[in-house]
Formats: structure tokens, sequence, C-alpha cells
């Protein structure tokens, strides 16, 4: 979309320059008067749109067009803010007419090919570039753009036709000879195809990189004996060379022989000629390797020792041993290393998002674990003040902490200063902020603070949840709480915390007998982790259902589980609901 809008602004802007006025030029004939107020019109787009005032050059183009609808450049201009817009289709019917008046314009055409290409219009795509090469013949670039036109057709005689023209006027091009060998491939025309590579390499027969691309094809074709020939022709022009040891790492692979392939990769990473990127991908396949052999994956630590003395100042080496020590198990180490990284590229989020997994490992959250995710989201915080998710993890440390008044003001900085790339967080951020002051016994901004989040998110599960509970508690809007609860246990029915919400949803509009079924459905989904609220719960509903003597087996549940409210007590003692 942006490359379109960049060719259209060079191309108006060469017309302008060179051709003066196009009311005069390629447009109808306008009087003196008319002819002012379209330059004028015009004049004020290209403007607009340079400082990337797009509605307003969109409206003086309009005024264009009511003065001259027969103006090239204009229609051209329209049709591609239309396929800005999305609405290609009428962007494409701009173009046309544009060219309808304007034939032989060479960007106008390149334009209307790939819009065509993008309909799938093939044929359309192909006469572009046809009548392209017969007007523009010096642009042989044009004969590439054919032969993929016709590839994509299935025409592949008429692609390799325009590769071979192509080759005439250009010479021997490996992009060109690798464009005919695919062709011929999908032809299954395979000798055709590696002649093709083949007459590269008898013409630069030192050429490690041509002798390496067609061993690499015949690996890659299953032909072991011949790709192993030509790696061997290659070792003998340059046995350190990175190619060829990426190469023998993928032929040990492809007959089996793992120890070998890692043989080769521990070379490649001791070799000085390759580059530190090629090393780290061999090095994650190595480890890849170690995995699949189950051979122990501390193997790999001393090969990262002879990297970071080779390469002290990437710290890409940190991350990938990071990752590496995690599969370990040596979290603590792990740490060191993403720290490190981070210290040295305070501005990626990466090696944070790391160091925060990590931490929240500890589902404990020991004082320890919550001072680290706060200092680790205060220095994120501080780099990349844009990132959301360390002001949600900071408030949530917070919260553990029961600072619920600073945990608050951190999610509201995250709301005024973090860009959220999804409305699913900034939703999150204000279900956050809701809970929070529900837990300060501020009922009304919580609700307040669920209507936003719902407004953002209709579908947050979460605040859905909380949100028709506090309702259900304060006996208010209880339909509106049963709309809520139901979006959740359709989403997931078999989440307990949620079942248990809509059991007393329905309990306070006394439906019992279905408040009944949701509460049983919650207890059964919930061994694991049933809390004393929902056996109260399922107490209460009994009770009201008129099975008092097991309703109080259920409250007796509830006080073993860590229940000790009065009401609670009180329900036992007297063997009676009472509400709260």
């Amino acid at each position: 979309m942006n490359y379109i809008k960049r060719i259209l602004l060079s191309t108006l802007l060469v017309f302008v320059f060179a051709n003066g006025l196009f009311s005069q030029q390629m447009g109808s004939i306008l009087d003196e008067e008319s002819r002012y107020k379209f330059d004028h019109y015009f004049y004020a787009a290209l403007n607009a749109k340079v400082q990337s005032k797009y509605a307003e050059a969109f409206d003086y183009l309009q005024h264009c067009m009511a003065i001259d609808s027969t103006n090239a450049s204009v229609l051209i201009e329209l049709g591609a803010f239309y396929s800005s817009l999305g609405q290609s289709e009428k962007g494409l019917e701009y173009v046309d007419k544009a060219l309808a008046y304007d034939p032989s314009n060479y960007y106008y055409n390149m334009i209307a090919a790939g819009l065509n290409k993008q309909f799938g219009n093939k044929q359309e795509v192909i006469d572009a570039y046809k009548f392209l090469l017969k007007e523009y013949p010096a642009k042989v670039d044009l004969y590439m753009e054919l032969a993929n036109a016709y590839s994509d057709n299935g025409q592949y005689d008429e692609a390799i036709h325009s590769l071979d023209s192509l080759q005439k006027y250009s010479g021997e091009n490996p992009a060109i000879a690798f464009n005919k060998f695919r062709l011929y491939n999908m032809m299954n025309k395979k000798d055709m195809a590696f002649a093709e590579i083949q007459a590269m390499v008898d013409k630069n027969p030192n050429n490690i990189s041509y002798i390496l691309l067609i061993g690499d094809l015949y690996l890659q074709d299953n032909q072991l004996d011949k790709a192993e020939s030509f790696y061997s022709e290659a070792k003998e022009i340059d046995a350190e060379n990175p190619g060829l040891i990426l190469s023998m790492v993928n032929y040990y692979e492809k007959i089996g022989n793992k120890e070998e392939s890692a043989a080769e990769i521990e070379r490649a990473i001791v070799n000085p000629k390759m580059d530190i990127e090629e090393k780290l991908q061999l090095l994650t396949r190595y480890i890849s390797v170690l995995r699949q052999n189950k051979q122990e994956i501390t193997k790999a630590n001393d090969l990262f020792e002879q990297l970071f003395e080779q390469h002290p100042n990437n710290y890409e080496i940190n991350l990938l041993y990071g990752d590496v020590l995690l599969l370990q198990d040596d979290k603590e180490g792990a740490l060191v290393q993403f720290e490190t990284y981070t210290n040295n590229n305070p501005k990626d989020p990466v090696g944070y998002g790391k160091m925060i997994e990590i931490t929240l490992a500890d589902t404990t959250y020991s004082p320890q674990t919550l001072n680290r995710l706060t200092e680790i989201t205060d220095e994120g915080i501080k780099n990349i003040p844009t990132s959301p998710e360390f002001y949600f993890y900071n408030a949530m440390a917070k919260l553990q902490q029961e600072k619920l008044k600073e945990g608050m003001h951190v999610l509201q900085q995250g709301l005024e200063s973090a860009e959220f790339q999804s409305p699913l967080i900034e939703s999150d951020f204000y279900g956050q902020i809701g809970d929070i002051h529900h837990m300060l016994k501020d009922d009304t901004k919580a609700f307040e603070a669920y209507e936003k989040a719902i407004e953002i998110n209709p579908t947050n599960l979460h605040v859905l949840n909380n949100y028709s509970y506090y309702l259900t508690l304060h006996r208010k809007d209880l339909d509106k709480a049963e709309k809520m609860s139901s979006i959740t246990i359709k989403a997931e029915p078999t989440n307990a915390t949620y079942l248990d919400t809509y059991a007393w949803v329905l309990f306070e509009q006394e439906a019992y007998i279905m408040s009944k079924i949701y509460i049983e459905k919650a207890i059964e989904y919930g061994k694991e982790e049933s809390s004393a609220e929902v056996y109260e719960h399922y107490g209460d509903i009994l009770s009201m259902s008129g099975d008092i003597d097991k309703a109080v087996e259920q409250w007796i549940k509830a006080k073993e589980l860590g229940g000790d409210s009065k009401v609670l007590k009180k329900k036992i003692k007297r063997k009676k609901y009472y509400k709260k």
C-alpha cells in the first residue's frame, strides 16, 4: 500500500516538472479559468499528500475530478487512494480509466499489473508486461516480471523463453539460472534443470558458491552421491568455507549421521571465517541434535565459552546461552545471561521478557521473587515506557505485596504511556483496575472500570466473571449479571470459577433448580481446587432447594476448607440459610 503511494507520488512529481500543466497535457481542453482552478487544486493535493494529509489531498482531487474527469494523473491518484483504503476493485477501476487516457504510461501499467496480480487476473498481468516490453524494450527487468507472470499462469515454456531473452541482454546470472532450474523442475524435466546450474558451474569452475549450490540442489533432490561429489570438489578449493560446512551439516543430517553432523557444527563454531549469526544458527541446530539423541545438553556449554572468547561484545550469545541453561534447569545461571543481554540492550524487550518468565515460574511469590519482578519491570518501564507488559507485571507484584494503591498508580501510568498493540491488553488493564477498586471497597469505581474494559473487549472473560459476581453480591442488575456470566460458561464450560459465579447469579434470581445443576458442575470440574466459598454456595443452594441435611454437610466442608465467617457458623449451628 505504502509502496503504491510512493510510486504514485514520485510519478506525479516527475510529470509536474516535465510536462507542466496537467489540464493542458493529459485531460480535456479547459478554458483559462478552469485550467487555473484545476492546477491550483492539483498542486494543493500533491502538497497535502507530501505532508501526509491524505483526507485533505483526497478532497482536492475530488475538486479536480469535478473540473476534468478525464485527467489521467487525477484518476491514478484516486486509484491509489481507494486501494490504500482497502477498496482495491475501485482502485483498479480508476487505474484502468487512467490508462484509457494515457495508455503508454510505464508507471500506470505497472500499478495496473500489480493490482491485477492481487486479484488473480493472471492473463491481464501477462498482457500488461508484454505491452510494456514492446513500449520499453530497454527495461530488461520486465522479462523477469513477465517470466514470473507466465509461471503463475502455468505457462512454463513461455516463462523459460522470457528468461532466455533476459539472459541475452544481461548475460550469465545465478538468479536466471535458478529460476530456469525451478521451472524445469515444475515441468518434471530434471536433467534440463540441473543442466542450467551445471552450465553456470562449468563457466565458473573455481567459484565455490556455484559448486555448493548445485551440490545443495542435488541433496535436496535426494541424489546423495552427486551431492557428496560436488561437496568433495568444493573441499579441494576451500575446506574451511563456511558455506561448505553448512552444506556438510545438512548432508550428514540427510544420511542420518548425527555424530558427524554434530562434529561439523563444532568445527564451524571455532571457524574464524564463519559469521557469528551463522554460528548461532548452527549452535541452535546442534542443541536440537543433542536433544534428539538424548545426549547431555551440557556438552554445548564449552562451545558457548569459545564463542564468548571469540565474540566478547556479541550479546546475542548470552541470549541463546540463557535459553540453553534453562533447558538444563539452571534458572539462576540463565537469569545472569539474560541480565547481561538486557544491560547491553536496554531497549530490547526480549531479555526483560525472559527474566519475567523465569521469575513468574516461582509461584510461591516469595518476597525475594516479588522484589526481583519489581526490579525487572521497573527497568523495563524506564527503558521501554511504551511496552504495556512491564506495567502489568509491575502492578501484579505490588498487588501480591498488598500495595493496592501503588499497583493502581502503575496501571494508570501504563494507560497513559504504553502503546497497546491489542485492545485485549488494554481491556485487561481496566479489568485489573476494577479488581483493585473492589479490593479497596469502592465498587462504584470498580464497575466503571469493568464497563470500560468490556467496552474495549466485550469477551474479556475475567472481567465478565468478576463484574457479574460482584453485581450479584450487591443483588443489583441481576439480569445483566446473568447475561455476562453466561458468556463465560459458553466460552469455557468446564471452568469451575465461572460455573460457580453462574450458579450464584441463578441462586439470587431464585432459579434454584438450575443453580444446583451449575454448582455441582463447578464442584465436579474443580475438585483439585475447590474453595470454602464454592461449598458454602452449594450448601446455600441445597438449603433453598429443600435439602437442609445435605446443605449442612456442604457448610461443614466449607468450614473445614477455611471458611470462618460468623454467617457460616450461624448456618451450621441453626441449620438454616442466612443472607450475608
